[in-house]
């Protein structure tokens, strides 16, 4: 799980303007973020088969997302994959 101070400090460095939480690159960060804390306890508990599902749903919305971002807004989904290492 998230800590509040580590989801707003995700969504600052994101964010387009002061009050946007919603736009899919602040979006992509935090399901990154969750990712990574998702596989980290699936490495863990292997047999957690509840939170693998999550995870497998988690994966999918980020795609779908960075699919969303690099048709509209090509120049920040280069940015975003960048700076979250997400593709080598």
């Amino acid at each position: 799980m998230i800590t509040r101070e580590k989801k707003l400090e995700i969504v600052a460095k994101h964010q387009k303007h002061a009050k946007d939480t919603g736009h899919p690159g602040v979006q992509v960060a935090l399901l990154t973020e969750r990712i990574r804390l998702a596989s980290g306890h699936l490495k863990s508990h292997r047999k957690d088969y509840t939170s693998q599902v999550g995870l497998l749903k988690m994966v999918g919305a980020r795609k779908r997302l960075l699919t969303y971002l690099k048709r509209t807004e090509p120049q920040e989904y280069e940015k975003l994959i960048k700076q979250l290492e997400l593709r080598k």
